[in-house]
């Protein structure tokens, strides 16, 4: 990165995505060392580093001074930048949207967040090594769900009542 570059930020004084200009969430050491490549994870180590949970971003991670990691860059996808197949959801149990995307159509209903939810209560959870973006990914698994429903009913619409209760 140039010396002399400005790293953009907002008025309260966070460093914001250089690709798309979000702030994204603060990411810890625990997260960096478990997704990135050693060489990477020193590098962002370094400085303070933040996830960017824009969809449309290709930056996964970027650190206060500019530098950035893109989804091409790190060894496993990122669920929230994917747009197919496999897209992951949940990174602890390995659920994926294929599989909420299945269940639903099969049953008109989905138990992947309540199959979290138990394992959370189990003491299993490991989001804060395995998700890329270092939280619980409930919150993320929830929001997907509730597109993937939008959008069945969606193509359920376009095929017609006939072709929508043969799924």
């Amino acid at each position: 990165m140039d010396c002399c570059a400005v790293v953009k930020q907002y008025a309260n004084g966070q460093p914001a995505c250089p690709s798309c200009g979000t702030i994204g969430r603060a990411v810890g050491d625990e997260t960096i060392q478990a997704i990135l490549e050693p060489a990477q994870a020193l590098s962002l180590l370094a400085v303070g580093r933040r996830f960017c949970g824009t969809p449309f971003c290709a930056t996964v991670y970027y650190g206060d001074d500019g530098r950035a990691v893109t989804k091409d860059e790190i060894p496993i996808r990122v669920g929230l930048k994917e747009r197919e197949d496999p897209i992951p959801l949940c990174y602890c149990f390995g659920f994926s949207m294929a599989d909420a995307r299945s269940e639903i159509l099969a049953t008109g209903r989905c138990s992947i967040p309540a199959r979290i939810k138990a394992e959370v209560r189990a003491g299993q959870c490991a989001c804060e090594i395995k998700n890329p973006s270092g939280s619980c990914c409930l919150g993320e698994v929830n929001g997907a769900l509730k597109k993937l429903h939008e959008d069945l009913q969606e193509e359920g619409a376009r095929e017609g009542p006939l072709l929508a209760r043969a799924r």
